[in-house]
């Protein structure tokens, strides 16, 4: 029965939306960024700079933007939705909490389609039962889930077409984030995932998928001293095994690829951020701990490691180093530099040459920094040998090493939620948090299944008035142009557009457009429940569309000390809210 009704349900949204379009290509995911009509990737476009072409929607004219339809998650399962939407064919597909898939009439918010994967009991997400997004190729749908499951749906009908299991959940492993489709001469197009589970000592690796069968092509391990596959065969070992690896402790050794990738055709080069070395208590694995806490570049037709850089060697804070790597072109000196921007966790915002992983620049990000002085000339940083918790064997019952004051706290100068970058100001828009932590190291062993931490933590304010704060950096200067302030911290992405504008949600309920050049606010509107997820714009039938999805949730509530305190007034919720100018207002 239930089968009957969703095909019934489709044949509705076929009747609201035209006749199908054409599967999804190579061209089209090529293309995305620079077609106003569809978003078929996480990022707005492979390399993720979150620009939309769009100017409808300006300076001029943004503050009579007014809500065009509204969706419901529904039911009991609210949470956190940190998903960017994908828009084709007329429809708007949106991951929610609980790993679940909706399809939705892009003019009219009239639900198509929901696709709701059965979880079964024992899983382990680290950081909220949240979803990042999708991915479409052809005529299927993909996403992961919280089981560590990777499904292809068909977009149309959302039935079921294949699906692969990328580990076991039980030893810890997950999955959330929005896969990445790269198109390859050997292999056609790939669908590329990581791995999510950091906390359990599970082992980082990014691997590429067919996009038809599901079947295994290439997978990379990102641990030194684990060896590649291609095509079912091992292949080259990743660094150089216990070259900064003490004995076996790689073999648990973390670097979840949590977040997921960008891909620049530049370079035809996928690139990954890498987490957190497992224990967190530093003191058992001395080294760099390569490649945790890194930037790595992938050759998609293989599988092969081109380069990595690390941010923060022998990561002590949980600072990883997964947050997203942005293809820009780089105007310095008179050259133009292939160069990639990532603002990390640690606290500093780096600049990369994306054809080799040269180090250019770091500069801060966020104020207070304790961990580190600076980042030396070689990339590498400069230690503040008092930032770093003791060692527990030093103390004098040896479970509780000396507790020091962190800045930033673990969960970062900025997360998950992704920044922007606009060709047009040439400048990044960072949704960043002042806030440290009080964090001490303690004995830990390793355990299947088990967290694997080895510190105890509480994370405090910085600054009395606000936490999150909205930053203008400019990659050429390495400054903060401007920023603005917001009393709870920012967990949402950022969206910068052609009309001049950078639109980003609160925790408030508020998702906000401000001037791109100046960072004065020209319009809000409250949802009801915080934002979580970055917007997206798109065009249909000569109208601009802003779309977001809300839902107060993900890591901040769970893990936030008594910052999560202070906040947990915010009610949740879980929808998708599209907004457009009037008819009258759309001419100005």
């Amino acid at each position: 029965m239930k089968r009957t009704i969703l095909a019934s349900v489709s044949i509705l949204g076929m009747a609201m939306g035209g006749a199908f379009a054409a599967p999804v290509t190579d061209a089209d995911i090529l293309n995305d960024g620079k077609n106003p009509k569809q978003i078929l990737t996480n990022g707005m476009g492979l390399q993720g700079q979150r620009f939309s072409v769009l100017d409808k929607v300006n300076t001029k004219n943004v503050q009579n933007l007014v809500p065009a339809w509204s969706f419901s998650f529904g039911g009991e399962k609210q949470r956190g939705q940190e998903a960017q939407a994908l828009v084709h064919d007329g429809m708007v597909f949106v991951t929610g909490s609980y790993s679940r898939l909706y399809a939705m009439d892009a003019k009219t918010g009239e639900k198509i389609w929901e696709y709701n994967a059965r979880l079964p009991e024992g899983i382990m997400p680290c950081c909220d039962v949240i979803n990042r997004g999708a991915a479409i190729y052809g005529d299927k749908i993909y996403f992961s889930t919280l089981d560590a499951q990777l499904l292809a749906l068909d977009y149309k009908t959302g039935k079921k077409v294949w699906q692969k299991t990328i580990d076991d959940f039980k030893a810890g492993y997950s999955n959330s984030a929005a896969p990445l489709i790269v198109p390859t001469k050997a292999n056609g197009a790939l669908i590329v995932t990581g791995v999510s589970g950091g906390e359990f000592g599970v082992v980082g690796r990014v691997e590429a998928r067919d996009v038809n069968t599901g079947d295994l092509v290439w997978s990379r391990p990102v641990l030194e001293g684990l060896v590649g596959q291609y095509k079912g065969q091992d292949t080259t070992m990743t660094g150089k095994a216990n070259e900064t690896w003490a004995g076996d402790m790689y073999k648990t050794g973390g670097g979840a690829t949590w977040l997921g990738g960008t891909y620049d055709p530049d370079t035809h080069l996928v690139f990954f951020g890498t987490g957190n070395p497992a224990p967190w208590n530093s003191w058992l694995r001395p080294g760099d701990n390569k490649w945790t806490a890194s930037r790595i570049a992938i050759d998609p037709e293989n599988g092969e490691l081109k380069w990595g850089f690390q941010t923060t060697p022998h990561d002590g804070w949980d600072f990883d180093g997964v947050n997203e790597v942005v293809s820009f072109d780089l105007q310095k000196d008179g050259k133009t530099i292939k160069a990639v921007g990532t603002a990390d966790r640690n606290g500093f915002f780096y600049v990369l040459d994306r054809t080799n992983g040269k180090f250019i620049a770091a500069k801060p990000f966020v104020e207070k920094i304790t961990w580190a002085k600076e980042i030396g000339p070689d990339g590498r940083p400069v230690y503040n040998d008092e930032g770093r918790p003791g060692d527990p064997t030093k103390s004098e019952d040896g479970k509780k090493g000396k507790e020091v004051f962190s800045v930033p706290s673990f969960l970062g100068g900025k997360n998950q939620m992704p920044m922007a970058y606009s060709p047009q100001t040439k400048m990044f828009y960072v949704p960043a948090n002042e806030w440290g932590m009080d964090i001490h190291n303690e004995p830990v062993v390793y355990k299947k299944g088990a967290a694997y931490l080895g510190a105890g933590f509480n994370i405090k304010p910085v600054f009395d008035d606000h936490i999150g704060a909205l930053k203008a950096f400019d990659p050429v200067t390495m400054t903060i142009k401007w920023q603005v302030n917001n009393k709870a911290p920012l967990w949402g992405g950022v969206m910068t557009t052609a009309g001049g504008l950078v639109f980003y949600g609160t925790p408030e309920g508020y998702l906000k457009a401000l001037d791109a050049k100046t960072g004065k606010e020209l319009w809000k509107f409250n949802v009801g429940t915080g934002i979580v997820a970055p917007p997206i714009a798109w065009e249909q039938d000569g109208e601009e569309y802003i779309g977001v999805a809300a839902g107060w949730g993900g890591a901040v509530p769970l893990w936030g000390g008594e910052v999560a305190k202070t906040f947990k007034g915010i009610n949740q919720g879980g929808s998708y809210w599209v907004f457009k100018l009037p008819p009258k207002s759309a001419a100005n």
